[in-house]
């Protein structure tokens, strides 16, 4: 297929996985501009770009003949609330302005969030239920999404996804804390009883239903859809897979939600703890979205469960142990510090 991808946020989880999924589907003209290094295998088949997408100079070099983009860059909720806004909104505003201009662009596939949804009243979530962000990130996302369709306004074909927080190989971040509790034998506690159903979704997938929105017909994907799995139960059997992976006989132990998010609060505002608001204050909350819309307009037929997903990864990450031991930051990419929460481990 011959067309020019860019993809922001190339050296991250969710870019590297795009890009090879883009590589296996033919596609051998691949741009990866983000912040970081892109030092995968794959480097020698990818133009890697290191610059930020606030950048106007470096963005509009980077869209010279390019043909689709995939904007998966974004500053996490654990970056500051000035990173967030300027690179969330602002960056996706350079971003498309610079796509407006080129000429030559397409498609401009916008990753957005379920943050977009707040902490909701109902379930499943629709596409065009109200938005209330949480936070300065869940704020940016909808102010993105408003930015994408001014310009959808202008005649781009901007597809927008949200999808639930996706897993899957090189995703570390918050979750490579529960798995390094399972691969060392230990209980996992859990915020609440662990009964609500709160829904994850494969890389994979996700990758599959930014193809579909690259590659079907303008006037269909030329709106907004939820991504997510399509099979999961309740946080506490999901999560349970992943300790019976890990083969000790440890279990999933709920703790009562308020004075767990209140001490979670606590230990964060003296940044003593690397677990951020829109983690501890929904984690005892149902959180699922339909996704019959993407089902019937794209198309999208989700692989994996909720507990494929958590196996899948956490297999991933104890084969890759070694490599990130000594890593760690506020991205996905790398495990994130546990902080005083490492001390309670040893009570579990």
């Amino acid at each position: 297929m011959d067309v020019k991808v860019l993809v922001t946020g190339g050296s991250g989880f969710l870019g590297i996985n795009l890009i090879r999924h883009l590589l296996s589907k033919g596609i051998s003209r691949i741009v990866s501009l983000d912040l970081e290094d892109f030092d995968y295998p794959e480097r020698d088949r990818v133009e890697s770009v290191k610059g930020d997408i606030r950048d106007r100079e470096v963005v509009a070099r980077c869209m010279k003949g390019v043909t689709w983009v995939v904007h998966t860059a974004a500053a996490l909720p654990l970056y500051s609330e000035d990173a967030i806004m300027t690179t969330d909104v602002g960056g996706t505003r350079t971003l498309l302005e610079a796509a407006a201009a080129s000429g030559t662009v397409a498609r401009f596939v916008h990753i957005s969030s379920t943050a977009v949804y707040g902490i909701p009243d109902h379930h499943p979530l629709l596409e065009d239920d109200t938005l209330d962000g949480v936070g300065p990130y869940g704020i940016a996302k909808i102010e993105a999404e408003n930015v994408c369709l001014l310009f959808r306004q202008k005649g781009l074909c901007i597809p927008i996804i949200r999808p639930k927080s996706f897993i899957g190989p090189e995703r570390l971040g918050v979750f490579a804390l529960f798995y390094d509790w399972a691969k060392d034998g230990r209980h996992f506690p859990m915020i609440g009883s662990g009964r609500n159903r709160y829904q994850l979704l494969d890389v994979e997938d996700l990758c599959g239903a930014i193809w579909l929105t690259l590659t079907l017909d303008r006037s269909v994907v030329n709106d907004t859809f939820n991504i997510g799995a399509k099979v999961f139960t309740t946080m506490r059997e999901d999560y349970q897979a992943v300790l019976d992976r890990a083969g000790f006989g440890k279990r999933i132990l709920g703790f009562p939600a308020r004075p767990l998010i209140w001490t979670l609060r606590l230990l964060e505002a003296f940044k003593l703890s690397p677990l951020y608001k829109w983690v501890y204050e929904t984690a005892c909350e149902d959180s699922f979205v339909s996704i019959e819309k993407a089902e019937r307009v794209l198309g999208y037929a989700p692989k994996f469960s909720n507990k494929d997903a958590l196996v899948r990864n956490y297999d991933w990450y104890l084969a890759h142990l070694a490599e990130f031991a000594k890593r760690s930051g506020i991205s996905h990419r790398v495990p994130w510090k546990q902080g005083i929460l490492r001390f309670f481990k040893v009570f579990f």
